[in-house]
């Protein structure tokens, strides 16, 4: 399928990404001290007042080892009303505590703004002092105030700063597809999978790029650490459609997530959170105040019907697995704590794998 004009998930018009990465220190953990490699990345789903105005969402868990905030109330009342945060497992408090914080600052402290944001984590804690606590309040702030609709940055940025995927570098990866007359737009954050079981179009590029060839980083990671396998890695992948859908409907696409997933090569492990959110803004005012003072009784809907909705279903897959694809050729090689290393996914090398298997 084609994709958009920034093949993003800021194709969709009206959404908006930004983030905030933080990298200083090197050489031996210590812990409050660094080294630090993380961040935080944010999603505004439009371009109105994302905190009063919420847009139809729904929700999918491939493998529920992960955490995805807010999602309760998602699935009871079918609307996300938010910034989307995204960071490294144990700063999922303050980012979603300084996303309440945003809500209310931008409707100067009153009592009639109340928040359930949507924050999703990955483990960042091979490369990161993930115990330091280092991603702070100022840094979700600095993340939504450089929000933009244009490129998203890719790789070793926001809360893909300090990820690992298939082995490799990862982090965040974005791509979209034109789907009839509306447009789906995929951001990953990859943290996940086992070098062997990489495959890209198809091509078992992970069985041609083994870790004798790329060392692996866990491979340097203390053997008692219970998350010191690849295995023990997640992906939280966020879809965005201008396609005028329900909740249930945004679920389904939410769902096709783990289709993209699959195809690069994961089976989502029992130590895995693969956790998937759509919303969709092709309903709009759907909620005026949130649901506060709103004097009307009914609001006029639109749906795309269900027997046209597989070109959508198609671009979610398709534009979730090259999301994942882009992440791994954005990201460049990173040494973090104790000196442990992720390697880039090496563009000539891959390339030479491709072209051996017809591909390229």
């Amino acid at each position: 399928m084609e994709p958009g004009e920034l093949n993003a998930i800021t194709d969709v018009a009206g959404v908006r990404v930004g983030h905030a990465t933080l990298i200083s220190g090197d050489g031996p953990l210590r812990a409050g001290e660094g080294p630090v490699r993380t961040g935080v990345t944010v999603v505004l789903p439009h371009d109105g007042d994302v905190w009063t105005e919420p847009v139809f969402a729904g929700a999918h868990r491939l493998n529920g080892n992960g955490e995805l905030t807010g999602l309760e109330w998602i699935r009871e009342a079918g609307m996300l009303g938010g910034a989307i945060g995204i960071t490294n497992t144990h700063s999922v408090g303050v980012v979603r505590d300084a996303l309440i914080e945003a809500a209310a600052r931008a409707h100067a402290m009153s009592d009639g703004i109340w928040a359930l944001p949507v924050v999703g984590e990955t483990y960042d804690g091979a490369l990161n002092d993930i115990n330091g606590f280092h991603v702070r309040p100022e840094h979700v702030h600095a993340a939504l105030a450089s929000a933009s609709d244009g490129p998203v940055a890719e790789g070793n940025v926001g809360g893909g700063t300090g990820m690992i995927c298939h082995e490799f570098k990862g982090g965040i990866g974005t791509a979209s597809r034109l789907a009839a007359e509306w447009t789906v737009g995929v951001l990953v954050q990859a943290n996940y999978g086992a070098r062997q079981l990489l495959r890209i179009d198809g091509v078992p590029v992970g069985d041609a790029i083994p870790t004798t060839e790329v060392p692996s980083p866990w491979d340097e990671v203390d053997a008692l650490n219970a998350r010191a396998t690849p295995e023990g890695g997640s992906i939280i992948g966020i879809v965005a459609t201008d396609a005028p859908l329900l909740p249930h409907q945004c679920a389904r696409l939410a769902q096709r997530v783990g289709m993209g997933v699959a195809r690069m090569g994961s089976y989502a492990s029992h130590g895995s959170g693969d956790l998937f959110l759509a919303f969709a803004t092709g309903n709009r005012d759907l909620s005026r105040n949130a649901g506060e003072d709103d004097p009307r009784v009914t609001v006029a809907l639109r749906m795309v019907v269900d027997e046209h909705i597989n070109r959508l279903l198609e671009a979610t897959a398709e534009a979730a697995e090259e999301a994942i694809v882009n992440a791994l050729l954005a990201a460049e090689t990173m040494t973090g704590r104790d000196g442990i290393t992720a390697h880039a996914l090496d563009h000539g090398r891959l390339m030479e794998v491709m072209r051996a298997h017809g591909r390229g």
